[in-house]
Order: C-alpha cells, then sequence, then structure tokens
C-alpha cells in the first residue's frame, strides 16, 4: 500500500517513521505495535520500500528505480502460508527483492507429513541472523518478523546478538499487537513505534469516506470500541449481525431460555467460532461498562472475558470447538445465577 492510501492514523505514524529516517534518527530493531487490524503491517511494509528506495524524498519512495521494481514483485510460495486462524501468512506475498525479508508461519517440511507451524522457530531465526550478515545487494537490508508474538523463546536468543552488535545498514524491524508477549530483553533493545486507535470524529468520517451511512458506522464505530478496521469489517461483511445474534444468546442463556449445550453445537458448527467469541467477548465488557456497581459480579465478567479470549486461542488447536464453547457457555450460565441470588 502507497502512503497516499493511508487512513490518517498510518499517516501520522509513516510520516513519523520517514521522518526519523531522514534525521538518522530510525533504530536498527523497531518494536512496531498497536491493536490488530488498524494497518501496521502495510505502515512498516512502506518504511521498507523508503529506507530501500535508490531516489527517495519527501518521505517517499520514488516507485520507478530498481530496488522499488524489486520491491514490488511478489509472490507466494507453494504450498501458500497460513496463519493459524487461515488467513495468508504473507498478505501480499514475499517480495523479489534480495535485501528485503518477510519471516512469519512457515511450513514444517519434514518429519512428513508437511504442516503449517503455529509459531515462529529458531531455525528461522537463525537463518535471518545469517542472512543479516551477509553484504546487501543494494545499500540496506531490511527484516521484517511479524507476527513477533509468535516466535518463541529459544528463537528469541538466537536473534539476540544481532540486536546486540548491529551491522551498519540493517534493519530488523519486529511487528505485534501483544508486545507483552515479547521477553523484556527484546524489548529493551528496540525502539519502540506505537498505533493507536484513532479520534472517534476521525475513524468516523474515515468509514464515512468508504461508503458506510453515519449511523451504521457509529454504530458500528461504538460495538467495535472506537477501533476503525473492525467496524469497517463488520460493515463490508455481516459482523453486525453475527454480534446481535450472539449476545440473544448470550441473553438467552443467562435468562434460562437457551440450552448452553446446544447454542454450543451451533457456535462450533462452522467456521466463525473465533468471531463469535470475540463478540461474546466484548459482550461481557459492555455489560461490565452498563452501570453495574456490583464488585463481585463486575470481577466474574472481567474473569469470563479472559476465558472467552483464552477460548479463542484454544479453537486454534485440535481441540474440539463445541467442547470449548459448552466449558465458554455453560460459565456464562453460571455466573448469571450466581448474580441473581
Amino acid at each position: 500500500m502507497s502512503p497516499d492510501g493511508f487512513a490518517p492514523w498510518q499517516q501520522r505514524l509513516y510520516e513519523q517513521a520517514a521522518a526519523a529516517v531522514d534525521a538518522g534518527r530510525l533504530g536498527h530493531a523497531l518494536l512496531l505495535c498497536g491493536p490488530a487490524g488498524l494497518g501496521k503491517r502495510a505502515v512498516i511494509e512502506a518504511l521498507a520500500q523508503y529506507v530501500l528506495c535508490e531516489a527517495r524524498a519527501d518521505g517517499r519512495a520514488c516507485g520507478r528505480c530498481r530496488s522499488c521494481e524489486l520491491f514490488a514483485t511478489r509472490t507466494q510460495r507453494d504450498p501458500v502460508e497460513t496463519r493459524p486462524d487461515g488467513s495468508l501468512a504473507q498478505p501480499d506475498g514475499h517480495s523479489a527483492h534480495p535485501d528485503l525479508i518477510f519471516v512469519g508461519y512457515e511450513w514444517r517440511l519434514k518429519p512428513s507429513p508437511p504442516r503449517m507451524r503455529t509459531e515462529i522457530v529458531i531455525e528461522q531465526m537463525r537463518q535471518l541472523s545469517e542472512r543479516l550478515e551477509v553484504s546487501a545487494t543494494f545499500s540496506s537490508r531490511v527484516a521484517v518478523v511479524e507476527p513477533a508474538d509468535a516466535v518463541n523463546y529459544s528463537a528469541w536468543n538466537a536473534i539476540l546478538k544481532t540486536l546486540e552488535e548491529p551491522l551498519p545498514g540493517r534493519y530488523l524491524w519486529l511487528v505485534t499487537a501483544s508486545p507483552a508477549r515479547l521477553p523484556a530483553t527484546i524489548r529493551s533493545r528496540c525502539q519502540r513505534l506505537e498505533m493507536r486507535l484513532p479520534p472517534r470524529a476521525e475513524a468516523l468520517a474515515w468509514l464515512q469516506a468508504r461508503g458506510h451511512a453515519q449511523a451504521a458506522a457509529g454504530e458500528a464505530l461504538d460495538a467495535a470500541r472506537g477501533h476503525p478496521g473492525l467496524a469497517a469489517s463488520w460493515l463490508e461483511g455481516d459482523g453486525l449481525a453475527l454480534r446481535k445474534e450472539v449476545a440473544a444468546d448470550l441473553a438467552a442463556i443467562g435468562g434460562g431460555r437457551a440450552d448452553p449445550l446446544e447454542v454450543a453445537q451451533r457456535w462450533g458448527a462452522d467456521e466463525r467460532g473465533e468471531e463469535r467469541l470475540r463478540h461474546a467477548a466484548e459482550h461481557a465488557v459492555g455489560e461490565a461498562a452498563s452501570g453495574l456497581t456490583d464488585p463481585a459480579r463486575l470481577h466474574k465478567l472481567a474473569e469470563w472475558f479472559d476465558r472467552a479470549n483464552r477460548a479463542r486461542e484454544l479453537l486454534r488447536s485440535t481441540v474440539r470447538a463445541d467442547l470449548v464453547m459448552a466449558d465458554l457457555l455453560l460459565g456464562w450460565r453460571d455466573l448469571a445465577r450466581s448474580t441473581k441470588t
């Protein structure tokens, strides 16, 4: 994505980072963090193109030099690399640029049968460290690790020396929505850039510029707690309808009008289980923020919110979805019962 097509919050962060490049203040190790779905990957790729461009000027890569041409040439590997949730590990593919390295989820080819890894492992980071030591084809070399929170502990140890003793013109950039999951030894060695949720008026204007009616955009933005990317995805699909369905199911369970096990079977019967659990977790937040003053209930809602988010992670494993849902929804029923007595 070109900076010209950025959302306002992406544009601000990109310009801040590009200015740091021009002033020689951009550290070799960068940690870009912020909520998922705000466009961090697009910003970091645009910044990488800017650093690698042979004729950059005024905060923009030229788009015409040999470096930019190679940067824009993309291919997906065969077989295609995917994240645990099924989305593409490299959304726009790997670049043909010899000095641009993308590290993410990869296939484990041995032992047979091949399968997608669920973390970034030590072999990948060792290879990355070796590639960063080799002379760049152009003037600089940039490596992007995303999502950085998928790197396991041993793999971090393999890259620590690279962080501590960088070579000139080498950049290692980490992208994550969960910086707290990175070891303190890694975070402390990185320059931090943070992408934050934009002001509501700015987010609402952005949604309307994408063709969404003001009322619908406002409803989606409020439901997404100010997250414009999430609101947009709901507006462009049936996310709001699914959110209302989840809220109705939870209300029915809490009121004794629905069987948690039957709802769990329905929630786990398709590929939208994780999306339902996200709506469920947000519903618990809404309950807690709706003016309730009972400390015991607030505490139980907070605990259930944490359980819902852990259940989302379980759905990415081999555990049966309906069993994960059943345990969570039985807990919701018990929560409702305990706060009525």
